[in-house]
């Protein structure tokens, strides 16, 4: 019922290009107007930019292709939950504003995509994959929303993910979600596209737009992001607002850009980072709230004299060969490239980290959501009117898919209000801070710490800390498939997976430098294996209709 209920929505609003759809079948055509002109899989924001100052194409062109790319696709990788249906009418006005020689910045005109949990005061819905939230309205754009309209970029649709971002169930699957379906992975088919921001990152990965948003508790940015070969960007938590984005945790949700280049993952960074007065985690910026400039961050050697830590009692002696061989031929480029590779391992190399901090977070900031709704079509107004919705509404496929989780944070019989919960949060600092990264970075001076992303993502979370994730590598082609019990692939031929650089509180500029340095010497996702599933429109195709 998902599935057909949320393809209606896209085929609505895309079927007027099913029939150039067609015609680009056979065209796929990389000549704009005579020119040639990048793939929209490889295309850059700085490649956008030219042809649309150039006259090459037009915003609506360029929602027209990126429509036509993900009603072509979405019916096998469920990437999509919805399309915006004034996606063309925004593009319209967008080059109407060009054509009289103003624009916003570099995303002027360019598609973005957003995972379904960043709310959109328009005709879209912000379910977070769960039947509970469709139909209900908020009272403006998200901060994360009304920034990428005020950078000019078009907000073409809403990412399917895991449900609730991945905090219902103890049985679910990544990428999975009651409205949605689930999202596979483009490298590999019926690939576990990793969670939450699962649709996000295929998305991006196969240029169902320039580039998305997604959103990390612990994990959901950069782990779809090696998943689809991409960067991702999960920001300290407070440099990007959470308000109005269907929460998990206050302590350690964050929002950030998943992208095919570290410059492009910058720009958007750019755009969306800053204060917010409805989220007072963002009064922490330092310097007086003022965002660096993380373009003119990036530079190709910004790896030499560069201190990086590894934590080598940190790292998993069970990861996969192929990952750890090569995340140490990555050490050896970083040396060559005038690094200084130190060794800094964490004081607890294995916190007993605790559930109690988001299950109590969940309860406090889920009825904080809901108390903002302007119309609740179900009259959900906490995590237990959401469970009895949920265990009772069919679509949600309960029992198949438990609620577990939920049981758990409303056992627990109190919020983030208690003395209990400061207790265990305690814990997490400690383990994320003197005894993990924070305290690595400060006793070695480090400007970074790297480790698989694979291994990388709960040290950071666990103290709101950032993370860049870059492409790394791919398991071989002659790799053996390992499939999770719901028959997603886990590992397999020519899947990719990633190294991540961990830093300090607010030290996204030089994660971002580092990063750049890397990926410039690299060049990891240019020269690996192709998904197996590409859209085959282009803008050659669209451009002139």
């Amino acid at each position: 019922m998902a599935r057909l209920t949320t393809w209606r929505l896209i085929s609505t609003a895309s079927a007027l290009w099913l029939g150039i759809a067609s015609l680009a079948a056979a065209n796929c055509s990389l000549s704009v107007k005579g020119e040639q002109f990048p793939s929209l899989i490889d295309v850059t924001i700085e490649d956008l930019e030219k042809g649309l100052n150039k006259g090459l194409f037009t915003s609506v062109d360029l929602v027209k292709a990126y429509l036509a790319r993900i009603a072509q696709v979405n019916p096998i990788l469920h990437a999509i939950n919805e399309v915006n249906p004034d996606a063309l009418a925004i593009a319209t006005d967008l080059d109407a504003m060009r054509a009289k020689g103003k624009t916003l910045g570099p995303l002027h005109g360019i598609p973005i995509i957003i995972k379904d949990n960043i709310a959109t005061a328009d005709k879209m819905n912000n379910t977070a994959g769960s039947f509970a939230l469709v139909g209900a309205k908020v009272p403006r754009d998200s901060t994360m929303a009304a920034k990428l309209r005020q950078a000019g970029a078009i907000i073409v649709a809403k990412a399917n993910l895991s449900q609730w971002a991945n905090y219902r169930s103890s049985n679910s699957s990544n990428g999975w979600s009651a409205y949605g379906g689930q999202v596979t992975g483009a490298y590999y088919p019926n690939q576990d596209p990793s969670g939450s921001s699962s649709g996000s990152g295929v998305a991006s990965s196969i240029g169902l737009a320039l580039a998305a948003l997604g959103t990390e508790t612990s994990g959901s940015i950069v782990s779809p992001s090696q998943r689809g070969n991409l960067v991702g960007v999960k920001p300290t938590v407070g440099l990007t607002s959470r308000y109005l984005v269907v929460p998990i945790s206050s302590h350690q949700d964050t929002i950030g850009p998943m992208a095919r280049t570290v410059k492009d993952a910058a720009i958007i960074l750019q755009a969306i980072a800053g204060r917010d007065c409805h989220d007072n985690y963002t009064s922490a910026i330092p310097n007086n709230g003022k965002i660096p400039n993380y373009l003119a961050a990036l530079k190709p050697g910004a790896l030499k004299n560069a201190r990086i830590g590894i934590p080598y009692n940190a790292l998993s002696p069970s990861a996969s060969s192929i990952e750890m061989t090569a995340f140490y031929a990555a050490v050896e480029t970083m040396k060559k490239e005038g690094a200084q590779i130190i060794s800094a391992n964490f004081t607890v190399p294995n916190p007993a980290t605790t559930s109690i901090v988001l299950g109590a977070d969940f309860v406090s900031d889920l009825a904080a959501y809901l108390s903002q709704l302007t119309h609740n079509p179900h009259n959900l107004h906490t995590l237990a009117d959401v469970r009895k919705f949920t265990q009772t509404f069919a679509g949600e496929m309960y029992p198949d898919r438990n609620t577990a989780t939920w049981d758990a944070a409303l056992a627990l019989g109190y919020n983030n209000t208690d003395i209990r919960f400061w207790q265990e949060l305690q814990k997490n600092y400690y383990w994320g801070g003197e005894g993990g990264l924070l305290g690595a970075v400060e006793r070695n001076k480090l400007d970074a710490v790297i480790m698989p992303t694979s291994q990388a993502a709960g040290r950071a979370a666990i103290q709101g800390a950032p993370i860049v994730t870059v492409p790394l590598g791919f398991y071989p082609a002659s790799w053996n498939v390992t499939v999770s019990g719901r028959g997603l692939v886990q590992q397999g031929p020519n899947m990719p997976f990633g190294l991540s650089f961990l830093g300090s509180k607010f030290s996204e500029e030089k994660l971002l430098a580092l990063a750049y340095a890397f990926e410039q010497k690299t060049q990891v996702r240019a020269k690996g294996p192709k998904p197996y599933i590409v859209p085959n429109i282009e803008l050659g195709d669209i451009a002139g209709f």
